[in-house]
């Protein structure tokens, strides 16, 4: 079962990316006898609010206030829309609704409240929205079996037992390839109705291929010792050329590479880094440069002679 079956059997929004369903699946099915509204959050003690995020998959690092601000975020925004860049299209109310959900002064011009968001947007980057790439790569970690939460002002504890959606937890991390093609579903057709009608029919050329896609990145992926950049981009772009896929224009070679990115990341790759081949290519080149300088000096010395 897919992750919006899951959501749809649930009578959840199947909306959303790969990731906030998992979010939202996590948060109703798994921790649904926690309260995580923004109320909820700020009640959490420190440790909790902790345990939490690591169940999320997540970044769990960093002080109470910083643990707070990025649950809340990773409940309510989808971290590829909630950008820096886009901030300069929210208005001054909706900012200052997010500065009172950041916890953050709510005085100023639209301007300030906008460098104030940029600010926790910039701190927190790469720490929600996506599970951590050791989780993609090697399951999840063993959860802690029990969630303490303080319940009333005797300090009596409940505990939530999540072990029995253990298996639940893992099937969602499992499912990431199925879910990773759904959402390269959708990414392809961003701005579809506004492109003209070559553009349409090359998008949904290559949206019927998606399997195919998926297939080669995984191909490039285990060749390149993991990595994923700009010349694994570029190789995929020319083998899909080669099978004959419409990718001359360059707007739908752009989405292409944006969405093979995103596939690539979720399957746990490592970006822009050099490979290990290309590290013993260059060092294999340095030892023959090394070499040919040495013959170099024996013939002069030879000639001195």
């Amino acid at each position: 079962m897919s992750l919006r079956e899951r959501a749809e059997a649930s009578n959840l929004p199947k909306s959303g990316s790969v990731e906030v369903l998992r979010a939202r699946l996590i948060k109703h099915q798994i921790l649904s006898n926690l309260d995580l509204s923004w109320e909820g959050i700020q009640s959490m003690p420190h440790k909790e609010i902790g345990e939490v995020l690591k169940i999320f998959g997540i970044k769990s690092s960093g002080s109470h206030k910083e643990r707070r601000q990025r649950l809340w975020l990773h409940l309510n925004y989808d971290s590829r829309r909630m950008t820096i860049e886009r901030l300069a299209e929210i208005d001054r109310e909706k900012l200052h609704e997010l500065c009172h959900f950041l916890e953050l002064p709510l005085t100023g011009n639209r301007t300030v409240l906008m460098g104030r968001v940029a600010g926790v947007l910039t701190s927190q980057s790469n720490g929600w929205g996506r599970i951590k790439r050791s989780l993609r790569r090697n399951g999840l970690p063993m959860t802690p079996k029990v969630v303490n939460r303080e319940i009333d002002d005797n300090d009596e504890e409940s505990f939530v037992d999540i072990s029995r959606d253990d298996s639940l937890m893992l099937e969602i991390i499992d499912e990431v390839s199925n879910a990773a093609l759904e959402d390269a579903h959708d990414s392809l057709m961003v701005g579809f109705e506004e492109a003209d009608f070559s553009t349409q029919g090359d998008i949904l050329t290559i949206q019927a291929r998606v399997d195919d896609l998926d297939r080669m990145i995984s191909t490039i992926i285990k060749n390149r010792d993991g990595i994923w950049g700009e010349k694994e981009s570029d190789l995929l772009i020319r083998l899909a050329m080669r099978r004959g896929w419409p990718l001359k224009n360059e707007n739908v070679k752009e989405r292409v590479r944006e969405v093979a990115t995103n596939i690539a990341e979720i399957k746990g790759a490592d970006l822009d880094k050099i490979s290990d081949s290309e590290i013993d290519k260059t060092g294999h080149l340095e030892r023959i440069r090394q070499k040919l300088s040495n013959v170099e000096k024996i013939l002069a010395e030879d000639k001195e002679l």
